[in-house]
Order: C-alpha cells, then structure tokens, then sequence
C-alpha cells in the first residue's frame, strides 16, 4: 500500500471515529442530567453543595460531561478504527497480541472507573468531613466535576500499569524473576502510584486503589513467569532441533 492510500485510509478512518464521537456525544447530552444526578449524590450526602461561579458554567459543564461520555459509549469503534489500520502490518501472531492486549485493557480501564466510582463517596466524606464546625461548603460545580473526573481517570489509567508490565515482559525487556526479585521495590512504587492517583492524597482511597493494583501486579507477575518458562522452553527446543539438524547434515565431500 503507497503512502497516499495510507493517508486516505487514515482519513477515512478518522473520520468514521469522528462521525462515532459526534453521535455518542449527541446520546450524552440527553443522558447528562441523570448522570449528574448520580454523580452530585455523593456530595450531598457528605454534607456539600454544588454550586455554578457564573452564568456560563452550565454550558461549559453539559459541554465537557457530554464529550466525555462520547469518548466512553464510541471508545469501542475508535478503538476498533485504530486497531484495524495498524493491523495490516503485523504479522498473524502479533495481530493475536493486539487483539489480547485490547480485550484485557478496556475492561480492566472500565473496572478502574467502576472501583473509583465505589470509592467516592468516602473520599467526599474525608474532605468534606475537614470543614469547621459552623462553616458550609460550598463547591463549585466545575470545581466537583474536575475532581470526579480525575478520580476516574487516576483509577482507570492506573489499571492500565499492569498490561504495561506484560507487554514489556512480552517484547524481553522486564524478566518475570525480575520483577519478583524486587517485589518491595514494586509494592513501594504501587503504593506511590496510589498515593500520586489518590485525589488530595487521603489515605482511604489511596488503600482502595492499592489493593487491587497489588492483586494484579501478582497476576501481572504470575504470568511474565509463565511466559519465561514457556520462552525458555521454545528457545531449548529450537537449539536442540538445530543441533540435530546440524548432526544429520551430510557431510561436505573432500
């Protein structure tokens, strides 16, 4: 394929991923005020009250939330849209991998924002639990809004690091007996992780997403170990079948 008909298929793609987001965001602003309502409970249950600094907030906010949902409900096609032009130039086992890679990372991106979702209201209670005796707080809703969405995204992005950790076992750079060799190194950086993820650094939330992270570190190392043996034990057999192939080779004449 030229690289003009690789431009154009870019385009196309592109604008099919486009085309997804426009009308994924189009379903979010009908869905934006009962998601807002699912998202402004936490507050008001941790004693907070959402509030608007101009007139323009609400336009600004209904545009962001349903951009964001967008990019979530059509994630499937770009994703999709991606993974089909870089695939014609990989190999059969590499398109396997991406395929792998891809259905491990989405769900486990979504049961990120999921755990950070459960871990809100009590990150909401420690905060909002800060304010003196006497005294409201007041948010303001872009304010709440950017805090949410910082939540979600920390605990999803950070879902993500153990598929990283596999891939770089995958392509030989981070050996399984590695990462286990150094697993208070990896324990005191995942609790790092948390500790940078967690919104205003309180020390629940931190707890709530380091546990699962260690959890999958441990699946994670599990399976760059399987992958060592298995790699090994190809590596073994290939040595051993060049070395007979090179014994039962005829020899040159004098």
């Amino acid at each position: 394929m030229s690289l003009k008909e690789h431009l154009i298929e870019l385009r196309n793609r592109l604008f099919i991923s486009l085309i997804a987001l426009f009308v994924t965001t189009v379903a979010g602003f009908f869905l934006y005020n009962p998601v807002m309502e699912i998202i402004m409970e936490p507050l008001a249950d941790a004693g907070g009250q959402a509030n608007f600094a101009s007139a323009v907030s609400p336009l600004d906010m209904l545009i962001k939330v349903s951009v964001f949902l967008g990019l979530i409900m059509s994630a499937p096609v770009w994703l999709y849209q991606l993974w089909a032009f870089i695939v014609p130039g990989l190999h059969k086992k590499e398109k396997w991998t991406t395929v792998g890679f891809i259905s491990a990372a989405l769900p486990l991106f979504l049961g990120g924002i999921v755990l950070g979702f459960w871990a809100l209201p009590y990150a909401l209670i420690f905060f909002v639990g800060l304010t003196p005796g006497g005294a409201v707080n007041y948010v303001t809703a872009p304010e709440y809004l950017d805090f949410v969405l910082r939540l979600f995204l920390a605990f999803g992005i950070a879902f993500l690091l153990p598929v990283l950790v596999v891939g770089l076992n995958m392509i030989g750079i981070l050996p399984g007996k590695l990462i286990l060799k150094n697993w208070r190194i990896t324990v005191f950086l995942i609790c790092l992780v948390a500790a940078m993820a967690a919104p205003g650094g309180d020390a629940l939330t931190m707890f709530v997403l380091a546990g699962p992270l260690l959890l999958l570190f441990v699946a994670a190392t599990g399976f760059c170990l399987y992958n060592d043996k298995r790699r090994a034990k190809r590596a073994a057999e290939r040595d051993k079948e060049n070395e007979e192939n090179a014994n039962n080779a005829s020899p040159l004449p004098d």
